[in-house]
């Protein structure tokens, strides 16, 4: 099984409302065993209540799988990067610190990292994420690039994210604003801006 390359995961997160429906569906999967694998994040809490889901990027080149000293973070033919096996996993904490992203949470409990394989156990069978299915805003949304494309005729996919001077191509696709020409979105750009308004989401992309 495998997840057809056709179908894909977008986010768009100016949608998201912070209503956690997301997160509730996500801990009802049947291999996360009462865990969510997705969490909710301020953009940025002093100055905006808008908050942002955060799901695995699925990297092409995934920085938690090269820093696994145990080996235990595996990525499918299709793209998808797993999260650790157990068996393997050695509760190191590389991977949370090495993920650019902040998507690896440790489960302490279970000495086991945890993250998002985008249900695996449900696209690989042609079914949609869990978060996905709930999404009431379409914030979180699965499918093909056509589909998208009619229903977001104002926003337009990107893949790349700059970190300084490095780029990283994902599976995961972010939603910008097609007017704004982005080629990628600049993750630090927004580090030292404190911009006030109700476009405090976009001032980290770059044009």
């Amino acid at each position: 099984m495998s997840v057809p390359p056709q179908y894909e995961f977008f986010i768009d997160p100016s949608r998201c409302i912070g209503c956690q429906a997301c997160v509730q569906a996500c801990s009802e999967c049947d291999t996360h065993k009462g865990h969510s694998m997705i969490h909710l994040e301020y953009v940025n809490r002093g100055y905006s209540t808008q908050t942002a889901p955060v799901v695995c990027m699925h990297c092409d080149s995934p920085t938690c799988a090269e820093v696994c000293p145990a080996d235990a973070i595996k990525k499918t033919g299709d793209g998808v990067v797993q999260t650790a096996r157990k068996p393997r996993c050695i509760a190191c904490n590389n991977c949370v610190l090495a993920c650019p992203f902040g998507v690896p949470k440790m489960n302490t409990g279970a000495e086991l990292m945890m993250k998002c394989d985008m249900c695996y156990d449900r696209t690989s069978v042609g079914q949609k994420p869990m978060c996905a299915s709930v999404c009431p805003s379409g914030a979180l949304a699965y499918g093909t690039r056509e589909e998208i494309a009619a229903q977001r005729q104002r926003s337009q996919p990107i893949n790349q994210f700059q970190f300084g001077h490095q780029t990283i191509t994902t599976k995961v696709n972010m939603m910008v604003p097609r007017d704004q020409n982005v080629e990628h979105v600049d993750v630090l750009a927004s580090m030292n801006d404190h911009t006030s308004s109700q476009d405090i989401f976009w001032m980290m992309y770059e044009e």
